[in-house]
């Protein structure tokens, strides 16, 4: 076992004030999208974490009165005592794996537009709601400053009868108000809350010791700081006013949980942010400043990272938030020498965009995520197989590979067939453009695993048609063969085939993925999917020298990506590269040597002269097989089961695909009564109470 190895470090107990963690593997709050309206789900979810080996487990953001309503987000809620029921479900799920359970209290100040409860905004000083919504926060006088103080006293009262061990106090990525104090832009007060950093880290300092003198003696009280804006000299920053908060209250919290802010910035993707371990450099100064204990996070991934940050001084836990979504069971899997099975997080922030749309939680890599009460998924244990002997996939794409590999556990003798001579499918295509090399670890991840299972037959370079099927003779089929981008442009925005002239120089994703590239010259990129891909194809085709034109009929570049956290980043990118961005376009006409295209409001035309125009609009699923396999069905071979799964029954992402193929090989054999009732399975309030 590890633990008595070269992690022994990772595995040591380490006390936090008055409670004491089994190891260092710390879950740092989160949002899940489960929160205060799913609290079973919620339980269940962060129950997982401990069962996997967290030593704590943390909330996601918990607001601690109606002026901090973040509706329609579904954060968690201690505005009164109503909450603890609720919040008792997850502290009992955790201890009963052995964890620590910490709550993250939080008023959200003007990040809190209060939609749902009407309540006055407050803030440091006068300012707009951040929120696209016309309203304003107003400056808190003194009076709301004492209320404010006894709101956050009172909830932590709260959270220690709901039975958490740590409770935080936050003031980080620019979403609280005890960050937004501290924060020169959002502060100009000029009373003894305003001016100097000491004056402007006194409420900070207050919540510290209001909150340990409440709840002190039983609960640790843990301090989460962002210690660097990454704005430079325009913000805070850990080589200046960062350090100097730490220096000023290094022996305030039980506990320090540093990061770097905003949440863009703390959660970066792997596309702007490929370093495991990132933020390493800006909160390495801390631990030497205080005597209490210091988590941090970095999308950590690797076993020998987390233990050389340990041995060297930087951190006494490894957080986590993302790579405890990817693998709930990273620790587990480190004490018990099982590294090479570990999910390691790609930093697509699938589960980050969850959170912005309101949703519950999902991750890429992790499929189970979200649906461990729901349908009662667990990431490492699937039920045996029933009568059926054997499967066959066809796709060795993220649904084929994810089905395959869950079949293969359930013990079915599995065949998979992939028509190319690499296993991947979109994963290994798309992992190959600018910033998206982590992807492949979904593919890496199911291919190691296959190999190593003695029930599974892989067969590369090899495309089957119905005849091939009929003559291997298996009867249960899961076609995971895909989906084409359209040739002919219609997406989001149209549903009528564009007018392409013969000679007329038209590109597709597939095309460039698969190195079919425009001559030099001019280059109109055409994104009516309005996702991630389009991006990335403008970017690698302007660093191979193309003049590039991004024409899209949004009002700015992957728009989608606003959900992940990057697309600010994106547009940036695009626009230091040298793209010109035509954004409320609709392209018409393709020609040879142009293309015309339209206002989406006015409809004025213009014509553009390109030398190609790349399609980025919508897919076609590839049934043939499929349908092809039916019609052999009515002609006298009949499959016990038939199923499309991933692209091919409905493109999406690949987390999309993944969760495809990983529910099929679930229901598969299970009463169909059962299946139904698990998407149906919800949590209902009870019309009962006040």
């Amino acid at each position: 076992m590890a633990d008595s190895g070269k992690y022994s470090v990772l595995f040591e107990p380490v006390k936090i004030g008055p409670v004491t963690a089994r190891n260092r593997f710390y879950q740092v709050p989160h949002c899940c999208g489960l929160g205060h309206l799913r609290p079973r789900a919620h339980a269940a979810m962060r129950a997982m974490k401990a069962e996997g080996g967290w030593a704590v487990v943390s909330t996601e953001e918990a607001e601690l009165h109606p002026s901090s309503d973040l509706s329609p987000y579904p954060e968690q809620r201690i505005w009164d005592d109503h909450d603890i029921p609720a919040l008792r479900l997850m502290t009992e799920a955790v201890h009963d794996k052995g964890s620590l359970a910490a709550i993250e209290l939080v008023h959200n100040g003007n990040h809190s537009a209060n939609l749902m409860s009407r309540a006055p905004v407050l803030a440091p000083s006068d300012m707009t709601v951040d929120l696209i919504y016309p309203k304003q926060a107003r400056a808190m006088d003194k009076s709301d400053i004492r209320a404010f103080r006894q709101w956050h006293r009172d909830a932590a009262l709260r959270a220690k009868r709901a039975g958490f061990d740590i409770v935080y106090v936050y003031a980080g990525h620019r979403m609280t108000l005890a960050h937004h104090f501290l924060l020169k832009e959002y502060n100009d007060r000029t009373d003894e809350y305003g001016g100097s950093l000491e004056n402007r880290a006194r409420l900070m300092r207050e919540l510290l010791e209001d909150t340990k003198d409440a709840i002190g003696d039983d609960c640790a009280v843990a301090l989460r700081f962002a210690v660097d804006e990454m704005m430079g000299p325009s913000g805070m920053q850990a080589s200046a006013e960062g350090r100097e908060v730490v220096e000023m209250l290094a022996e305030f919290p039980d506990l320090w949980d540093v990061n770097v802010s905003d949440w863009s910035n703390d959660s970066a993707t792997t596309r702007f942010q490929p370093e495991d371990g990132y933020q390493t450099s800006y909160i390495d100064f801390v631990k030497k400043l205080t005597s209490k204990p210091v988590v941090a996070v970095g999308r950590l991934n690797s076993p020998d990272m987390m233990a050389a940050m340990v041995r060297n001084g930087v951190v006494d836990f490894i957080g986590a938030a993302r790579p405890s979504i990817a693998d709930p069971f990273l620790p587990a899997k480190i004490r018990d020498d099982r590294i090479e099975e570990i999910r390691e997080c790609i930093g697509c922030n699938i589960c980050v965009s969850c959170d912005s749309f309101g949703i519950p939680i999902r991750c890429t890599q992790n499929p189970t995520m979200g649906e461990e009460w729901r349908r009662n998924w667990h990431p490492e244990k699937i039920h045996a197989r029933g009568s059926e002997q054997d499967a066959l996939v066809v796709g060795g794409g993220p649904a084929g590979l994810e089905c395959a590999m869950q079949l293969a556990r359930r013990g079915y003798d599995v065949t998979l067939a992939e028509a190319a001579d690499q296993l991947g499918g979109r994963v290994l295509r798309e992992s190959a453009l600018p910033g998206l090399g982590a992807w492949k670890r979904v593919a890496d991840h199911r291919t190691y695993d296959l190999s190593q299972r003695g029930n599974v037959q892989v067969f590369l370079d090899s495309k089957l048609d119905a005849a091939h099927i009929d003559e291997l003779g298996i009867g249960n089929i899961f076609l995971a063969t895909g989906a084409s981008w359209r040739r002919d442009g219609v997406g989001r925005t149209s549903r009528t085939p564009l007018q392409i002239s013969e000679g007329a120089s038209m590109f597709t994703p597939d095309d460039i993925m698969s190195g079919n590239l425009p001559a030099s010259g001019r280059v109109v990129i055409y994104d009516d999917d309005q996702a991630y891909l389009a991006g990335v194809i403008a970017e690698r085709l302007a660093e191979l020298g193309n003049k590039v034109c991004f024409i899209t009929p949004a009002s700015m570049v992957s728009p989608w990506t606003q959900a992940t956290l990057e697309q600010s980043r994106i547009q940036t990118s695009l626009l230091q590269k040298g793209v010109e961005i035509m954004p409320h376009k609709q392209l018409k006409t393709i020609a040879a040597g142009s293309c015309e295209v339209a206002c989406t409001f006015t409809g004025q035309a213009e014509i553009l002269t390109c030398e190609a125009v790349v399609l980025v609009t919508e897919r076609l699923r590839h049934t043939g097989l499929f349908e092809e396999l039916q019609q052999a069905g009515a002609d006298g071979f009949r499959p016990a089961t038939l199923e499309l799964i991933g692209d091919a029954a409905a493109p999406g992402l690949i987390a999309d695909a993944v969760y495809s193929g990983h529910m099929a090989a679930r229901d598969f054999e299970k009463d169909p009564a059962d299946v139904a009732a698990a998407v149906f399975r919800r949590e209902i309030t009870a019309l009962s109470g006040t």
